[in-house]
C-alpha cells in the first residue's frame, strides 16, 4: 500500500524517507566502505571494478563516476553518506554542495555568508548556463 507523501512536491528537495533509504541503501553502504583507508585505494585505483563488486543499479554507479551528486540523492544516496565520496577525492563538504548548485565554490560561500539563498530561486543546473 502507498502512503500519501505530501511532501513530495517540494520544489528542489528531495526528502530521504524510508523508501529512498531502501532504494539506495548499496550505494550508501558502498559510501560507507570508504572509510577504510585500502577500499578508498582500491576505488581510486579503479572505480568501476570497485563498484562492480557492489549490488547497485547501474544508474547508480554511473551517477558515482560521474560525481553527480544530485542524481545520487535522486537515487537514494544520503548527503552524508556521499560525502565519503567527496572526502575520497580530496574534497571539502563545501565544494560537493557547490557541485550540486552549479556554483563555484566561492560562489557557494559567498551566498551562504549572505544567509543562503531566498526560498523559490532558481540554482544554476551544473553544466547548463
Amino acid at each position: 500500500m502507498a502512503l500519501d507523501k505530501p511532501y513530495k512536491d517540494i520544489p528542489g528537495t528531495t526528502i530521504f524517507d524510508a523508501d529512498l533509504a531502501r532504494k539506495g541503501y548499496h550505494l550508501n553502504q558502498f559510501c560507507m566502505s570508504l572509510m577504510k583507508a585500502e577500499n578508498r585505494e582500491r576505488f581510486k585505483a579503479n572505480e568501476r571494478a570497485y563498484l562492480d563488486e557492489w549490488p547497485m543499479s547501474e544508474d547508480q554507479k554511473l551517477a558515482v563516476m560521474a560525481r553527480d551528486l544530485n542524481r545520487c540523492i535522486e537515487l537514494g544516496g544520503n548527503i552524508y553518506f556521499l560525502a565519503k565520496i567527496g572526502a575520497t577525492d580530496g574534497r571539502s563538504f563545501q565544494f560537493m554542495a557547490a557541485s550540486m548548485t552549479g556554483m563555484t565554490q566561492e560562489e557557494y560561500a559567498k551566498m551562504m555568508l549572505q544567509g543562503g539563498r531566498a526560498v523559490g530561486s532558481p540554482l544554476r543546473t551544473p553544466g547548463k548556463d
